[in-house]
């Protein structure tokens, strides 16, 4: 306590990805891996943050923050695709979009809420790349929001980050949430293929 040596942010979150990696499921797990030598020693730490410490810079972590992290995971990917060659982008990037309902044991988490099937939790945004199984951007939000909120603006940095990396021709996959009509003109016109679901109308059986 007598020299100030605070820790970095890559350092909170290294702390906390490790933590799962070696089996913790909670913050809490944690405690475990600060009294284990041979886990310091493999760091190359002689101390890492407590649970009570991950848990506020947790509380700290605005959205901001979260989508910084994001794009700094989206431009390694670059480098990583970059390196498999033209065997990766000659295809089609398959982008699918969907959201999960994840419940909680917690009573009064901020943020969460009562989803349409009376389960209490989020129901996070989740845009993935399916040629390679990895998800590109993960956005949490309450469980009483809609599927397709928010998915308009991250489809479109889906789409950039893809066009980044070399892929020619892009196609967006999604349920019926997705058919967004307000965004389906500038993308086609944008040259991005779309294959989503479209509800059961009457007029539209007719037409």
């Amino acid at each position: 306590l007598q020299q100030h040596r605070p820790y970095h942010e890559s350092d909170h979150v290294l702390n906390i990805a490790f933590n799962i990696l070696c089996g913790g499921q909670t913050l809490d797990d944690i405690e475990l891996r600060r009294g284990d030598p041979i886990y310091l020693d493999a760091l190359d730490a002689t101390s890492i943050p407590d649970p009570t410490t991950a848990g506020d810079f947790c509380r700290r972590f605005a959205a901001d923050d979260v989508n910084r992290l994001m794009d700094a995971f989206n431009e390694t990917r670059l480098d990583v695709w970059a390196r498999q060659g033209q065997a990766l982008t000659r295809e089609t990037a398959r982008i699918d979009v969907d959201g999960s309902l994840v419940p909680t044991t917690g009573e009064c988490k901020e943020g969460m809420a009562l989803s349409y099937k009376g389960v209490w939790g989020y129901h996070p945004l989740i845009v993935s790349l399916a040629n390679t199984a990895e998800p590109l951007f993960i956005v949490n939000r309450s469980g009483n929001r809609p599927s397709y909120e928010e998915a308009p603006s991250y489809l479109d940095k889906a789409i950039a980050l893809c066009r980044r990396a070399g892929f020619k021709d892009v196609l967006l996959r999604g349920d019926t949430d997705f058919s967004m009509t307000a965004h389906l003109d500038r993308w086609s016109a944008d040259g991005v293929r779309f294959v989503f679901g479209y509800d059961v109308k009457k007029n539209l059986k007719e037409i």
